[in-house]
Order: C-alpha cells, then sequence, then structure tokens
C-alpha cells in the first residue's frame, strides 16, 4: 500500500477498512526496517512491532464497524519525545533519569488517542528542545540536517514512517524542519494546543504543533488538537510581504525561491502588498533571546542542580546565561513581546493584508548533523505567538527543499489553513517532492 499519502487521505481510508488496520500497520513496520537504520528519527523500542499489531487488532476489536469509528481510527502518529506518554519513557533528549521528567501523559497525546490514533513511537528531539542535536538525518539527503528541534517528527513524517507526529517550536523548531524536510509544518496559536505534559523550555514562548504531508492533513490534525476549533471558509487571501531587516536575513536561494513564489501568486490574481516592519529586528531577536534563557534557567533550575554535570554543554550554557537575567530584564522582554504582536496587527489591518508570506529558513538545510540550523526566520511569529504554516516551495540546485512561510494574526488559525490551501493548490507542489525513491528504498533519499 502507499504510506506516502496525506492524513486526510489516509484516515478515512482507514476508517473504512480500506486498508484494514492491521494491514495498515504491517506496511508501516515493513516502511519502518527499511528506513529507520538510515535516518534514526525514532527513540529505540524493543518490541515495537508487536506493541503496534496488538493494539491494531484491539481498535479493529473495539470498533468492528466502520459508522461509529473515531477520525483517526488505527493511525499511527509520531511524538516528539518532549510529550510524556503512558507507556513510554520521557528523556527529552537528554541523559536525565527518566524518573526526573516522569508525569501525567500529554494532554494533545490524548486527543490524539482519544481521536484513535496509534502511537508509533516517540520521536528524537534536541537536548530539552534547544539546540544539541541529536542522531536524525534528513530523509532528502542523508547528509543532511533534519532541522531541529523537532528532528525525529520532521523525518518520520517526510519519510512516509506516519502521516502525522507532534512538535513544539521555540524559536523555529516545527517551521525550520519542516521546510528542511519538504512537508507541512504547523505551529498554532500561542496555547491553541494545550501545553500540560510537555517538558518546557520557555513557557512565554513554547507552542505545540504538527507534521503532516499537506495543508489538508494540517487542518484535520488541527480539529482534534486545537482549543475551540471552528472550520471558517476563507476566501483569497491579500498578501504581505514584511519587507526590511527582517526579510534581508534570508539567503540568496531562499529569496529567490520565495520571489518566484510571490511572482506566481500574483500571476494567479492574489494581491501582494510589500509593507515596512520590524526596523527593529536586531532587537526583537535580543528581546526573545532574553526570554528564551531566563524562563530555560526557571524551568531547570532544580534539575540543573541535581544533574548538571548530564547536560549538553549548549543546554548549560543556555541555563547559565539566563541565570544572569534580571527580574527587570525579563519583564521589559515580556512587555516588547506584548508591543511586537500588537504592532504587528496594527500593521496588518492599515495595510488590509490577511497573511504574512516570508521565507521559512534563510537557505536550504545545512550539511552535516552538528547544527540544524538558523531560525531566524520563524523568531519574530513565535515571539508574538501568531500561527504560522511551512509548505513546500521548490528545490535549491542540490535538490534540496525550500519552504513558503505563511503567518496569520493571533487566533486566526482556522482562516490561515483555508487560505494556506489556496495557496498550496496555487503552487502546485506535489507530496514527496524530493524524495529520490530510485535512489533509495522507502523514500530516502541520497546521501550515504
Amino acid at each position: 500500500m502507499n504510506l506516502d499519502v496525506s492524513l486526510a487521505q489516509l484516515a478515512p481510508g482507514l476508517g473504512r477498512d480500506d486498508p484494514p488496520a492491521t494491514q495498515y500497520v504491517d506496511a508501516v513496520l515493513h516502511r519502518l526496517e527499511q528506513a529507520e537504520p538510515r535516518i534514526s528519527s525514532l527513540i529505540p523500542e524493543d518490541g515495537r512491532a508487536d506493541r503496534l499489531r496488538r493494539e491494531a487488532q484491539a481498535m479493529a476489536r473495539l470498533y468492528p464497524t466502520s459508522s461509529r469509528r473515531p477520525t483517526l481510527f488505527a493511525v499511527v502518529v509520531g511524538v516528539k519525545d518532549i510529550f510524556r506518554v503512558d507507556g513510554f519513557p520521557t528523556q527529552a533528549g537528554s541523559r536525565l533519569p527518566v524518573e526526573a521528567l516522569a508525569g501525567d501523559e500529554a494532554e494533545a497525546v490524548r486527543r490524539l488517542r482519544h481521536a484513535g490514533a496509534l502511537v508509533l513511537g516517540k520521536t528524537v528531539t534536541t537536548e530539552f528542545a534547544y539546540s544539541a542535536p541529536g542522531p536524525t538525518r534528513n530523509p532528502r539527503n542523508l547528509a543532511h540536517t533534519p532541522g531541529g528541534s523537532s528532528s525525529g517528527s520532521a523525518a518520520a513524517v517526510a519519510s512516509g514512517l506516519c502521516p502525522l507526529s507532534l512538535g513544539t517550536q521555540t524559536i523555529g523548531s516545527i517551521i525550520r524542519p519542516a521546510s528542511f524536510c519538504g512537508i507541512v509544518g504547523f505551529k498554532p496559536t500561542y496555547r491553541r494546543i494545550p501545553v500540560e505534559g510537555v517538558v518546557p523550555l520557555a513557557p512565554s514562548l513554547d507552542h505545540v504543533g504538527t507534521f503532516t504531508r499537506d495543508v489538508a492533513g494540517a487542518t484535520l490534525a488541527a480539529t482534534i488538537l486545537c482549543d475551540g476549533w471552528n472550520p471558517a471558509p476563507a476566501a483569497r487571501p491579500v498578501v504581505g510581504i514584511p519587507s526590511g531587516p527582517y526579510l534581508a536575513r534570508a539567503g540568496d536561494v531562499s529569496r529567490e525561491h520565495f520571489d518566484r513564489a510571490i511572482d506566481r501568486l500574483a500571476a494567479a490574481g492574489f494581491v501582494v502588498r510589500r509593507i515596512d516592519v520590524m526596523d527593529n529586528f536586531d532587537a526583537i531577536a535580543a528581546d526573545h533571546q532574553t526570554i528564551l534563557a531566563a524562563e530555560a534557567a526557571q524551568v531547570h533550575a532544580a534539575w540543573f542542580e541535581l544533574y548538571g554535570e548530564l547536560y549538553h554543554e549548549r543546554t548549560a550554557q543556555l541555563v547559565l546565561q539566563g541565570r544572569e537575567v534580571t527580574d527587570d530584564q525579563l519583564a521589559r522582554a515580556r512587555d516588547a513581546q506584548a508591543v511586537l504582536r500588537r504592532d504587528l496587527q496594527t500593521a496588518m489591518d492599515r495595510a488590509g493584508v490577511d497573511v504574512w508570506l516570508a521565507p521559512s529558513t534563510v537557505g536550504p538545510a545545512p550539511r552535516g548533523l552538528d547544527s540544524t540550523g538558523d531560525p531566524v526566520m520563524n523568531l519574530p511569529w513565535t515571539q508574538a505567538g501568531f500561527p504560522a504554516l511551512t509548505m513546500p516551495c521548490g528545490l535549491d540546485p542540490d535538490g534540496l527543499p525550500l519552504g513558503l512561510q505563511v503567518v496569520g494574526r493571533f487566533y486566526d488559525d482556522e482562516r490561515l489553513l483555508a487560505w494556506a490551501e489556496a495557496i498550496e493548490r496555487t503552487l502546485d507542489m506535489p507530496l514527496g517532492l524530493a524524495l529520490e525513491t530510485a535512489a533509495m528504498p522507502a523514500g530516502i533519499g541520497r546521501g550515504d
């Protein structure tokens, strides 16, 4: 069976036994045997195959007929290893004892399980969702990073192991890896998906989000995960280009593909308006770092006191930096965060634009695994708490994916996804655009 399909296509089929749940799980396990040794997207688990087969059989017995089956009946999902999941240890990519990070199952995981999903496994994360990378490789080219911190969640979806995975973003940890891996990443409005049961990094910045293969899949997942979801039809949006020092951070290749996408949208009848915003971008980035470091130090105070020698040097440096932030400095940075949100929404209102468009990353995925890439193109939207989505926007000369970032107003998630589908149809980027299936099994790219 074809595993390289959208969640929005797969889920209804499983609900009517096309294919049967057990056959689908067997196909996933076969793909896992082929792909996982190369990409290392999942935390190793003894007995994973037997567990998934048992759970698929139990799901089929619980819902023998299609009429009452839940939306995600038997769909396997990946869960970033900072979400607590009953029956799985949580280590957040760290060397800390499992007992130190234990707790109640994350609300987002509960919602997926209530909707019928099966947990494929925990996905690899950078340590505590910061910058110390794990072993995961980019399925589009194994010599390159998949991005971080939700590296395993992005790679698992891109390689067809699961049609949906959970991730988090504190700077750019959903949008960046989704762009690098050539899939769709959706970061809803701040706190639109509950964070209970997720090991925090910086609570004022942490967002829960999803990885899927297309916007329709992201929309289906949002109906299950987001609080108060109320689908809203939306006409073609007026798009805004955030001109100024922020946009200047994008590299030449990324800007070239971005400009081509804008030209295609304009040719298709989209109204495009260029707006000068974020002239103080360096200050915005500094405020973000202040909040990140200070809150990380607060979150990790007790753990770092007990297990500081077990922390990666990069994470330890963040905690130590945060200890130097004064209460007044943190308060000023949080005030500036609220001002940024207000200023961006005011700029949208005055210019009459519905969404911002920007490059998802400064460029394609860097070569090697030492760095997960630069999140700067995602920083202001995370800082403002705006809903943001990335979709594939073409390939660089070496065949690596680039993404288009679509950003909406605070709590305008429903219309953002509707508008994103219209943009996706116009750009017409096929699923799996960069997978080199002829060169590698199971959709794994070149670059041993």
